[in-house]
């Protein structure tokens, strides 16, 4: 198909054959369009290649992966994964509830979704008693009055008050009860620092 085209147009052929010319002086002993060149080597060739190949792999230094030098790797990647199982449900609720159009800022949480936020975050909270304080009366979500670019849930007590809580202390503080052996390793390695 190219042919005809190369025919017709002397000029296009001539520079090919330039290209072609330019590449042989540059690399005359590589011809990368003739394949029976590069398929042809002599036996010093290969055997010299893969000794160069092989000293090039011992000096290089070995791939650092951080569970090498872990002899419980493989069980903390398992305890990893149950906890991350574990607060999946609740961490995806959450996300929900602060980051989509599901609940307008100011908006209380339907029963179903505070239940589960009471159940399992807010109870778990460093402080859940001096956040409720009086009594519990709904979960809203609304702008930080801080921080305004950001949502967060808030506790709306009985008497008309309102505190705000964070769902990620809450989260740390039912890892830390539930699994202290791995507590400290999960929440640095899937938690954002100063949060």
């Amino acid at each position: 198909m190219a042919a005809p085209l190369l025919r017709s147009v002397p000029q296009l052929r001539f520079r090919l054959h330039g290209i072609r010319n330019a590449a042989r002086i540059l690399f005359p002993f590589r011809r990368p369009w003739n394949s029976m060149a590069d398929s042809i080597r002599t036996e010093d060739e290969v055997s010299s290649s893969t000794n160069k190949k092989t000293i090039a792999a011992a000096l290089r230094e070995p791939p650092k992966y951080p569970g090498w030098d872990d002899p419980d790797y493989r069980k903390w990647k398992d305890k990893e994964k149950e906890i991350m199982h574990d607060i999946e449900s609740i961490t995806c609720l959450t996300k929900e509830i602060l980051h989509s159009d599901k609940y307008l800022d100011g908006e209380r949480l339907t029963a179903e979704d505070e239940e589960a936020v009471v159940e399992k975050l807010l109870m778990h909270h460093p402080n859940s008693e001096d956040k409720i304080g009086c009594g519990l009366d709904s979960i809203m979500v609304d702008r930080h009055p801080q921080f305004r670019q950001s949502r967060c849930l808030f506790v709306v007590r009985t008497d008309g008050g309102w505190i705000d809580f964070s769902y990620q202390k809450c989260l740390r503080a039912y890892i830390r009860n539930k699994y202290p052996p791995h507590a400290d390793r999960f929440i640095r390695e899937h938690f954002k620092r100063g949060s």
